[in-house]
């Protein structure tokens, strides 16, 4: 057994990966980090959880719904946990983590990972972490644990990726997971379990509390079968920082959609095992070329958001983009990267990877749906629930530029009086902007998802799945069902500032709270089914694998590639234009298509079949044209769609 306890630093973190090692040096030991805790008063206690009873009991959309599922009554917890602070004294309240676990467990208690506290300085920011990652996967022989991942630098006897763990501290590890995933407020039992696994070496100590134990014991099966123990202690870091100012007032906060634990997790997984990630965004930000950069990838500017690359299966040779979080700085440059991408990935069909993404900016999800169909996008709508303190921030900022909440007013004020329970529903990305650019992918498309996709993640997978995109193929039998936009405390405060009557009081030590403030519908065939607490149910399912876990998801994409194979692509492509006679002239290339229905600036001019893939259009008095949209059918079903720009 290694001594890992009685070092006070691990021989890994001076080893670790260049990129990181000034930031990992930094590190101490949980112990030692835990002295600085334990800081807020009496009266700071009372004032967080008087604030806390605002946001649940006249902010939080879902608190019928969760009322109702789970028979939980947080609002009266609250009341009573502020009964207790009232009889308490300086000299006889409780230690600062009883508090701390009190009021999270409230929180929990409705399993919504949008609604959080967020605990005060010093856990700010801050990571716990173990220098490896568990992940679990199934074989005929059942469930196991396997070691994917190992910080560089780390080393123990025979330990590395693929090792199986057996005990956690000498708990069985399967019983191990299943006490972990009871901290957990995912909404269906795959999500629990999910981040039950995760949690066994990452912990954002922000958003749960820190762990109980100073190490563990990690108890594994080396590559000879061989027992093998060793402990590790738990070290504590700051993370990477986050990317949207969520407390500011702008439309990017007011429109988030945000699992704040999988976001911190993603980002400290970057920081401890993909160090090459934050090397290459460093080389992004410098303008430079982007070092380490693996044969079948494809350099981007935004690698923490994007990777791209080729895929080689026994079905053919497809594009893989995976989309880590909708979390972004830029729309603007989120949008054009993912443009960029696109146009480089093999045009036969597209594996579109959202796991683990918790989400982010709620456009960013709903505006790239409209690049993989023809159709229309119909953004999901959402709705308040009717309390006066809604009404007054919606009617404060009815005409508020960045966060125009005037939709919502009419039916809010009409709640009064017949006693609806939520306000109207609509869109919070505007519609002609989801519609745009257009379709530019003609590929087939198969969208892959697990149970920690959340939030804007469950808002994209639920727009592929009811705009027929193509098929969903789940890692789980549901995403994380997170279906809510989400504001903080901060955001909250600001919204008031200035109306001497508002309740919001800023929390001290920058403790912090998250609330689920719309909830989101689904629309077309599931039209007004919420997406909170059911989520989306993949057309396929996909169990993981080793292979999957060792050799870069190998079975996963085999079979993603066996479901494009069976699918047909549908393209149309305008070879040439020209302007003569007062004629509009195009020549198009199509594949897989038998009509094609031809709109000059928004109007419809031609309309011819197709019989071989080739058309020469002559649309008269269209010279002038400003655009050209082309729509091609087969059997009557619109299956491609491009937009071309003559001025």
């Amino acid at each position: 057994m290694t001594g890992a306890a009685a070092r006070p630093i691990p021989d890994f973190v001076p080893n670790a990966a260049e990129p990181v090692r000034e930031h990992l040096a930094a590190s101490t030991d949980l112990a030692t980090f835990l002295r600085g805790a334990g800081t807020l008063t009496l009266d700071e206690r009372q004032l967080i959880a008087a604030q806390a009873l605002i946001l649940l009991e006249q902010n939080y959309v879902h608190l019928p719904l969760k009322a109702s599922m789970y028979a939980v009554n947080p609002v009266q917890r609250l009341r009573l946990l502020i009964h207790r602070l009232e009889r308490q004294t300086p000299q006889n309240m409780p230690p600062e983590w009883m508090f701390h676990s009190e009021l999270s467990e409230i929180f929990h208690s409705v399993r919504d990972l949008h609604t959080n506290y967020l605990l005060p300085e010093p856990f700010v920011g801050k990571i716990a972490f173990l220098p490896f990652l568990v992940e679990r996967y199934t074989d005929p022989q059942g469930v196991h644990f396997m070691v994917t991942q190992v910080a560089e630098g780390f080393s123990a006897p025979g330990f590395k990726p693929g090792v199986e763990i057996t005990h956690w501290s000498g708990i069985p590890i399967a019983e191990a997971v299943d006490l972990a995933a009871a901290r957990f407020a995912g909404s269906n039992p795959e999500a629990r379990r999910s981040r039950g696994v995760q949690s066994l070496t990452v912990r954002p100590l922000r958003i749960h509390l820190p762990p109980f134990e100073e190490w563990v014991t990690v108890s594994y099966l080396d590559e000879d079968g061989t027992k093998r123990e060793f402990r590790e202690n738990w070290r504590v870091v700051d993370n990477l920082p986050a990317f949207v100012d969520a407390d500011a007032v702008s439309g990017m906060a007011a429109a988030q959609g945000l699992d704040l634990e999988a976001d911190e997790t993603s980002r400290a997984k970057v920081l401890l095992f993909a160090p090459r990630v934050v090397a290459q965004a460093k080389a992004a930000a410098a303008g430079e070329p982007a070092p380490d950069l693996r044969a079948d990838e494809i350099a981007t500017t935004l690698p923490e958001v994007f990777r791209a690359r080729e895929v080689h299966t026994s079905a053919g040779t497809f594009g893989h983009l995976r989309i880590f979080t909708f979390s972004v700085q830029s729309l603007e440059a989120y949008i054009e990267e993912l443009l960029r991408l696109i146009r480089l990935l093999p045009d036969r069909g597209l594996i579109l990877d959202v796991r683990d993404n918790g989400g982010g900016l709620v456009f960013a999800a709903e505006f790239a749906l409209q690049l993989f169909t023809p159709g229309r996008i119909t953004p999901e709508p959402v709705q308040f629930i009717n309390t006066p303190l809604n009404l007054r921030i919606c009617r404060k900022h009815q005409d508020d530029p960045q966060i125009n909440l005037g939709a919502w007013v009419p039916s809010m004020n009409q709640a009064i009086e017949i006693g609806a329970v939520f306000s109207g529903a609509f869109p919070l990305s505007p519609e002609d902007a989801a519609n745009a650019i257009g379709q530019q992918y003609f590929g087939p498309v198969v969208l892959v998802t697990n149970a920690r996709c959340y939030s804007a993640t469950d808002i994209f997978s639920a727009g592929f799945q009811d705009h027929r995109i193509g098929p969903v193929l789940g890692t789980d039998q549901c995403t994380g069902a997170g279906g809510a936009n989400v504001w903080t405390h901060g955001l909250l405060a600001d919204l008031m500032a200035g109306d001497p009557d508002s309740p919001y009081v800023w929390l001290p030590k920058k403790a912090g709270m998250r609330v689920a403030i719309r909830r989101t519908l689904r629309v077309h065939e599931n039209s007004g089914t919420p997406v909170e607490d059911l989520g989306i149910t993949p057309d396929k399912f996909h169990q993981m694998t080793r292979a999957d876990l060792l050799e870069d998801n190998a079975d996963l994409l085999e079979q993603a590639g066996r479901i494009l194979q069976d699918l047909t692509p549908h393209s149309v492509l305008v070879t040439g234009a020209t302007a003569a006679d007062g004629a509009l002239r195009l020549k198009v290339k199509t594949t897989n298509i038998d009509r094609l229905d031809v709109y000059v600036d928004q109007r419809p001019r031609a309309s011819i079949d197709l019989a071989d893939g080739q058309a020469d259009v002559t649309v008269p008095d269209a010279a002038s044209a400003q655009s050209a949209r082309l729509e091609g059918f087969a059997s009557g079903r619109l299956v491609a769609s491009r937009t071309e720009q003559f001025r």
